[in-house]
């Protein structure tokens, strides 16, 4: 049986990642959580009650949890998800975000190299590397020019596990993951607040229509705030990474690759086809911090979304890319959810979970 050691089990990557592998009885997964941690479970729901599913406790800035962990299980892989993932409060905690994502990633190496030298390391980079980018789409020999404490935590762990590699020939690779998106994302990234902004929109316009008594009056809904509606990004789902990720740990040799759908889409396509999903078909009105997206299609003008100054970042990324072209041929990995398809996956998912909920919903004579 392979013994496999997830950081950051509570999140989409880890969750996503234990379920795929606990489709082979073969695998022991053990998921790790820190004792600190607000414990949701929502994301691990599914696979709780796994026999060869445990939690374990560790925490990615403490090296003696870590250490431990590795001297106990033995594992034959560990792969870790922990981070501090959340660009945007990047600049407002940066030395966290290094401990964790930089620190965190020569703990669990050192733990490995002391305890366990045969266990294959999987450390989890991003497309916030490359940030004020070169060239479109990027590859994995892209310079590395990040623009955001965030970012640049993922270079040095970039760096990080090719000394280790090359310093003390351990199996650890370091795979470039560009955006990944999915029904267990967390609420402050820009593509579940969209989502779950239609289903909450969707739920409070319909109920009110459905309310015979107060037929006629035009529900009061709240816009998404958003920032840079002009981003562009290059969007998978989680759940295609996962086989990606694996591949990436069982190559004859270590060996890093660029995971990507090789399409690129911008915050404001992302926005159209939501509300389509949900049956709203806006506008764009105004320009700059001014701009609207308004529904008028029926007896009353909804704004559903409006920019907030708020959200643009200190320093922008207008465009990722990736081109996943190796990892095709070398893994004999793609996608196969299209860009399409993972919108409508996350905002049918999220309308489900606001259905029946709104048993009062909000009016007003406008």
């Amino acid at each position: 049986m392979k013994k496999i050691l997830i950081t950051g089990t509570l999140g989409q990557d880890g969750s996503n990642m234990s379920e795929y592998l606990l489709r082979d009885k073969r695998n022991k997964v053990y998921g790790m959580i820190r004792r600190s941690a607000n414990s949701n479970f929502i994301n691990c729901r599914g696979f709780l009650d796994n026999p060869n599913f445990q939690l374990v406790y560790g925490d990615l800035t403490d090296e003696v949890s870590i250490a431990k962990l590795v001297q106990e299980i033995q594992p034959d892989y560990f792969i870790n998800f922990a981070a501090n993932s959340f660009v945007g409060c990047s600049w407002d905690m940066p030395l966290h975000v290094l401990d964790t994502n930089t620190g965190g990633v020569i703990r669990c190496l050192e733990a490995i190299k002391k305890h366990q030298p045969n266990c294959r390391f999987y450390s989890a980079g991003s497309s916030e590397q490359f940030g004020d980018v070169d060239y479109s789409p990027q590859d994995i020999k892209h310079p590395m020019k990040p623009r955001s404490p965030y970012g640049a935590s993922k270079c040095a762990a970039h760096h990080l596990v090719k000394v280790y590699r090359d310093s003390y020939d351990m199996y650890a690779v370091h795979g470039v993951l560009f955006n990944h998106e999915g029904i267990r994302r967390g609420e402050e990234f820009v593509t579940r607040k969209i989502s779950k902004g239609v289903a909450r929109i969707y739920d409070t316009i319909k109920s009110v229509e459905n309310w015979r008594h107060r037929h006629g009056q035009a529900a009061r809904v709240k816009p998404i705030e958003l920032g840079n509606l002009d981003a562009k990004r290059d969007w998978s789902d989680s759940e295609d990474f996962m086989e990606g990720v694996w591949l990436m740990l069982n190559q004859d040799d270590p060996k890093d690759y660029l995971l990507a759908s090789g399409e690129t889409h911008s915050i404001r396509e992302f926005v159209e086809k939501a509300f389509d999903v949900a049956d709203f078909h806006g506008t764009w009105e105004g320009e700059g911090i001014d701009e609207k997206y308004i529904d008028k299609g029926g007896p009353h003008e909804y704004v559903l979304v409006e920019v907030n100054p708020d959200f643009y970042r200190p320093a922008e990324v207008e465009v990722l890319h990736g081109d996943p072209t190796a990892a095709e041929k070398g893994l004999g990995w793609k996608p196969k959810i299209s860009f399409d398809d993972l919108v409508m996956r996350m905002v049918e998912y999220d309308i489900r979970q606001c259905l029946g909920k709104n048993e009062n919903p909000p009016y007003s004579n406008s």
